[in-house]
């Protein structure tokens, strides 16, 4: 019995992407599940998909300089930042 079940269940841990022991997570790799782009810093805004360092800071100086993002559509309105861009991220975005 012990033979089928460990295999078993080595593979269900394995295939959802759970760790097997906890000194395995790493709290570093936390998963953004959602970013305020009037309130987000340019690191938290450079986790986001086709948004790297100075992306990010674009948004930032952007907010800063026009106020705060009425919609998450106004997001395309900075240089560099397209609606496709946009489009990628939506599922994480609020405003």
């Amino acid at each position: 019995m012990k033979k089928i079940l460990i295999p078993s269940l080595l593979s269900i841990l394995i295939a959802t992407g759970a760790p097997a022991f906890a000194s395995e997570t790493n709290t570093e790799s936390a998963v953004v599940t959602s970013i305020n782009i009037n309130t987000a810093s340019a690191e938290q805004l450079a986790q986001l998909s086709g948004v790297g360092p100075a992306k990010a800071d674009a948004i930032v100086q952007y907010r800063d300089a026009n106020g705060p993002f009425k919609s998450v559509d106004d997001l395309a309105q900075v240089r560099g930042i397209g609606e496709a861009t946009v489009e990628k991220n939506r599922h994480l975005l609020s405003n």
